[in-house]
């Protein structure tokens, strides 16, 4: 099993989720965060939904993972790594970096 994250730059995450209909996004900011703000496609992972999230994956699925500025989706990407998933990417500057890029986000107004 490997624990291989690939950093990946927010521009090159939004191209690989629009190339991919299986890729995942999963954000790890925390649910009021989340609900206010998030990158569209977006889902919240957290420790109440995690399995449940987990066991709908394939191993060989894409899954991107973005918290706030990038470091600590690259430690749950490597969580979900050690787990066995093989495509495992965390998101470089995190949800700022998506921000900052001009890419789609939805706000509270939008949420799903």
């Amino acid at each position: 099993m490997s624990d291989t994250v690939t950093p990946i730059s927010a521009r090159d995450a939004f191209a690989l989720l629009q190339a991919r209909d299986d890729a995942v996004l999963f954000d790890i900011r925390d649910n009021a965060h989340f609900r206010q703000q998030h990158a569209d496609g977006a889902r919240h992972l957290s420790n109440d939904n995690l399995q449940q999230e987990l066991d709908a994956l394939d191993f060989e699925q894409p899954i991107l993972v973005m918290c706030y500025h990038g470091i600590s989706s690259l430690n749950a990407g490597h969580y979900l790594a050690n787990l066995g998933f093989e495509q495992v990417f965390s998101i470089e500057g995190g949800f700022e970096g998506w921000q900052a890029a001009g890419l789609p986000v939805k706000t509270s107004t939008q949420s799903r």
